[in-house]
């Protein structure tokens, strides 16, 4: 006799939210007429993530392990669950104001915006045709949750192609830059298709080590096995080069920059948010709760790591000429921004990783989503000339970018500075002062790159024929909105989500 494994639906309730959601908008796509299809996708995504968002308020201090211990509720879980819900919001939004087509909002193109061309009008009509991206961006987010809450390897590969797998199909999505959308899915695809076998390869030596795949039977293996330890370090050094090429670490890293440029924008900003949050999120539990123990095993490789990633994202993000690849290379910066505090091993860099990706998740969908309002004759102006003098033309748009930026450089009152804060003072305490101060060099540098953009903006003469500034429709605001309202607020009272943050730092089992 087999017996079924004990499911906890109240633990599970976030995930099966998005994934309900994900289910009900493939048959929305099948069988709703397309004149309908936009604002049904739309809804059905929404009441998802919102709904998981509500379940983890709801069931906040709950740790238990489900799924025959596959799958863990408890603080980390749930925090990172909760931030991929929110994230997931935010990024819907400009999903649907800003489809992929790279051609603009249905409702500008249709509406506000008188649209010139026979071209245009082909684009602002595929809007309405590419509701799939809805379903596929609620199945990545499902992958994502369940990625960071897996207890088990097994369980954590399946969600590593859940949430891999629509990424993939949404970064060739582009309409406008086709040839370099479908270049940026490609590169994407094979990479991220690589890398799996690395994670697969990694779980299947441990797997001949353990004989489990379950993390806490490693955990207990490691620790009382006369073994040889040669097949647990390689195996383990497999595993996390698959979690790192998600996290977008150097030198792990080369996709990052193409595929953030290729994909649409609205999908960068899902993606460059949402999959580092979740990635994270699976590199802390794997590390933490199976190798917690044995930190010899890891801490001076991603010590290493951590130094290369903050100079390969901070050096080379000085040398970019286009927005999005700028703000590619920082993404991989702030990867080892992260890392400083992840390689604490204690309960202070856990708490801090998990606020610094909250507070980096907020700021890079309202980072992109600024970037998609600034637009030339092509689509979207990605040259950094294309922004001189744009205080000048949108004063407000400026002011706000001009924010992101700011709080991405990690200037004082702003959410970035209090995530540095956190996660520098984590690293310390764990005896990484040299890490700390490279992290600081490393800051510095890339403060130069963010106020270059800035003083371009406000000191520079706008070109005679440069780019306009589209009004963001009401979803586009309301993004932005909360975006702005909480870099605002996690730098200037940033207490309360700090203390969540701690309390969430426990994992269960």
């Amino acid at each position: 006799m087999i017996d079924s494994p004990s499911v906890s639906y109240t633990g599970l309730s976030p995930v099966l939210f998005v994934l309900g959601a994900a289910l009900v908008g493939v048959l929305v796509e099948a069988f709703v007429p397309r004149a309908y299809r936009w604002g049904v996708q739309l809804g059905v995504a929404l009441a998802g993530t919102l709904g998981a968002l509500i379940s983890v308020i709801l069931i906040a201090g709950r740790n238990e392990l489900t799924l025959s211990r596959a799958v863990a509720v408890d603080g980390p879980a749930l925090f990172i669950e909760g931030t991929l819900a929110l994230l997931g919001v935010l990024s819907l939004l400009l999903l649907a104001e800003r489809s992929p087509d790279m051609g603009g909002s249905a409702f500008v193109a249709q509406a506000a915006v008188p649209v010139g061309t026979v071209r245009d009008r082909q684009l602002a009509t595929l809007t309405y045709s590419q509701t799939e991206v809805f379903p596929l961006a609620t199945f990545a987010l499902a992958g994502m949750m369940i990625f960071a809450a897996s207890n088990n390897l097994l369980v954590m590969f399946v969600a590593l192609e859940v949430l891999s797998l629509p990424l993939y199909l949404m970064a060739g999505l582009g309409r406008r830059r086709r040839l370099l959308s479908q270049e940026a899915a490609l590169k994407y695809f094979l990479l991220g298709a690589f890398t799996s076998a690395f994670f697969l390869y990694g779980l299947a030596l441990l797997y001949g080590y353990a004989g489990t795949v379950d993390l806490r039977g490693i955990f207990d293996q490691a620790a009382g096995s006369e073994k040889s330890d040669a097949l647990f370090v390689i195996g383990l050094a497999f595993l996390v080069v698959g979690l790192l090429f998600k996290a977008g670490v150097a030198p792990f890293h080369a996709w990052t920059p193409d595929v953030y440029q290729g994909a649409p924008t609205s999908v960068t900003a899902f993606m460059a948010s949402c999959t580092k949050v979740a990635a994270f999120g699976a590199i802390i539990r794997v590390l933490y709760v199976g190798f917690g123990n044995n930190d010899w095993t890891w801490r001076p490789v991603l010590y290493g790591v951590a130094i290369v990633t903050l100079v390969v994202g901070s050096v080379l993000a000085l040398t970019q000429t286009d927005v999005k690849r700028m703000l590619a290379y920082s993404s991989i910066a702030h990867a080892g921004f992260i890392l400083t505090g992840t390689i604490a091993n204690s309960p202070a860099g856990l708490s801090s990783t998990l606020f610094y990706l909250l507070t980096y998740g907020l700021t890079t969908v309202g980072a992109f989503a600024v970037v998609m309002l600034v637009r030339d004759a092509d689509g979207e102006a990605g040259h950094l000339s294309q922004w001189a003098g744009l205080a000048k033309r949108s004063p407000l748009v400026a002011a706000v970018f001009s924010l992101f930026l700011l709080a991405l450089a990690g200037i004082p009152l702003t959410s970035g500075f209090t995530g540095k804060f956190v996660v520098f003072r984590a690293g310390l305490e764990a005896g990484a002062a040299p890490l700390v101060v490279i992290a600081l060099v490393a800051s510095a540098i890339a403060a130069f790159f963010y106020l270059r953009v800035i003083v371009l903006m406000y000191f520079s003469e706008p070109a005679a024929d440069g780019p306009t500034v589209a009004v963001p429709g009401l979803l586009t605001t309301i993004s932005l909105a909360i975006a702005t309202a909480a870099t605002v607020l996690l730098g200037v009272a940033p207490g309360a989500v700090l203390d969540l943050a701690d309390r969430a730092a426990l994992f269960v089992g």
